[in-house]
């Protein structure tokens, strides 16, 4: 969810130092290049992210395997005993053949050191054809931009080996980005509705971040539709751009209504945390929408109160959003009251630094969680930088000295809160791990689980712990 759902300047050429046209390919080029940064930290921190995106698609096509199975074996009831051992026959090839589609062709595999130079290079072809197109031809920022589009679909649409990873990731954004829009349930049915994956949690998720981008790609089609007149001033231009900038709020809310309604039909006591997951999107909408009206208001007493209503929505919107991201997203400072008395004198001591694995608690842990993957100082470190960015919007009250235009203070909002995504990404997918491993035993939460960090341990030291070698000891005396 953003940091700020301020707009920039909607009318106009647009023809300062950052222009809308500009920001929205700058942000997303930024948001590939953190994403190769989480994907490094992953394989460095040993999460397998790929595995924590993608299980519950495995376990739906796991399920749906079997039922296709038992089905297969009630029309065969009756039948000769070869042509049921055909059907099974047929069924555990399905099985065989869909763990073959769950796995992937290596040189398709999206590394983070792909990800990093796909990212610069894009910023090096976005430069020279701005530059281009602009200083050299003497044409618009609209034609630059359409041209960089151009050339970026051109390079990924020819039939390159070393651009196949490529091809791949954008097929699996449009079927992610399919999935979101595609209904889960059936109008005239009374089934129940199919529950939402994680992978589209996340990928909703990481799409409200870019809420702003979506509100510059309504105004760039406002801008060529006028072209090359300016767009004119009223309501009925910020009614598109901000329809568009709602649709990532929109489309997150109605996941979160869709798992409400499945909790309400299994009677889970826990189905509330959807509802207040969907009105935590609904306040997401509220600034962005009095943000665009802002800017046709011409009155100076109505702006100075929309200015207030936006402040007190955006301190709503980022306190909301902030509690939500430590409790529910991250798993931290669920149960305060178990942490106060008993565990935090006993447990706040000093972290061992003498090699390779925290084994006494410290005081992050009985705050937070037991388990903290990434480290101590690191989850503190990365919930400090996301408080801090939860209110990059206060940089408004700054916005005169610090930026030479608003479009520039826009950029900086928005690369800021695709810093916090990023971050947020580490600790959220960390989170759902743990949750995976636990297999829903409640247990789990209060052992402590040992911390692999990579820069102060040797490999040596990091091939396996005590405890995994004792579980390992035990499965090779079962197998004799």
């Amino acid at each position: 969810m953003s940091s700020g759902q301020e707009v920039g300047e909607i009318f106009g050429n647009g023809t300062g130092p950052a222009t809308a046209l500009l920001r929205s390919p700058t942000v997303i080029i930024a948001s590939v290049g953190l994403w190769g940064m989480n994907v490094y930290l992953f394989r460095l921190f040993r999460i397998d992210y790929v595995k924590v995106l993608t299980l519950d698609l495995v376990k739906e096509r796991e399920a749906a395997m079997k039922n296709d199975e038992m089905n297969a074996v009630e029309e065969d009831e009756g039948s000769d005993v070869t042509n049921g051992s055909g059907n099974r026959r047929n069924g555990a090839a399905m099985a065989s053949n869909g763990k073959t589609k769950i796995g992937h062709d290596s040189s398709s595999d999206v590394t983070a050191s792909k990800l990093i130079v796909f990212s610069l290079s894009l910023l090096a072809l976005l430069h020279f054809s701005t530059k281009l197109w602009i200083d050299v031809i003497g044409g618009s920022t609209i034609g630059a931009i359409f041209v960089f589009y151009s050339a970026v679909l051109l390079g990924i649409c020819l039939p390159l080996h070393s651009t196949s990873w490529i091809r791949t990731a954008c097929d699996t954004v449009f079927h992610r980005a399919f999935e979101l829009i595609n209904p889960r349930c059936f109008c005239f049915g009374s089934g129940m509705p199919r529950a939402v994956p994680f992978i589209d949690v996340f990928f909703a998720d990481a799409m409200c971040s870019l809420s702003k981008v979506f509100f510059d790609w309504g105004m760039l089609w406002h801008l060529a539709w006028h072209y090359p007149d300016p767009v004119p001033t009223g309501w009925h231009s910020i009614v598109i751009p901000s329809v568009a900038a709602s649709l990532p709020y929109l489309i997150r809310a109605r996941q979160c209504l869709i798992m409400y309604t499945i909790g309400f039909m299994k009677n889970d006591p826990k189905k509330y945390q959807h509802m207040l997951n969907a009105i935590k999107y609904s306040t997401s909408l509220w600034p962005l929408c009095v943000s665009a009206y802002e800017k046709t208001v011409e009155s100076p007493d109505e702006k100075a109160t929309l200015e207030k209503i936006l402040i007190a929505l955006l301190a709503i919107n980022s306190t909301y959003s902030l509690a939500w991201d430590i409790v529910m997203d991250w798993g931290m400072m669920q149960n305060p009251q178990h942490f106060m008395a008993p565990i935090v004198p006993e447990t706040c001591v000093p972290s061992s630094s003498s090699g390779s694995k925290v084994t006494a608690p410290t005081c992050a842990h009985a705050v937070l969680r037991p388990r903290l993957r990434f480290g101590a100082a690191t989850s503190v470190a990365i919930l400090l930088v996301d408080t801090i960015l939860r209110y990059s919007w206060l940089l408004r009250f700054y916005e005169q000295r610090l930026f030479p235009s608003n479009d520039v203070y826009i950029l900086c909002t928005q690369f800021l809160e695709a810093v916090r995504r990023a971050l947020w990404n580490l600790l959220r997918v960390e989170w759902e791990n743990i949750k995976q491993n636990r297999g829903g035993k409640e247990g789990d939460d209060n052992e402590m689980e040992s911390e692999y960090d990579p820069f102060i341990s040797s490999p040596s030291n990091m091939e396996m712990s005590p405890r995994a070698a004792q579980k390992k000891d035990r499965q090779h005396v079962q197998k004799q």
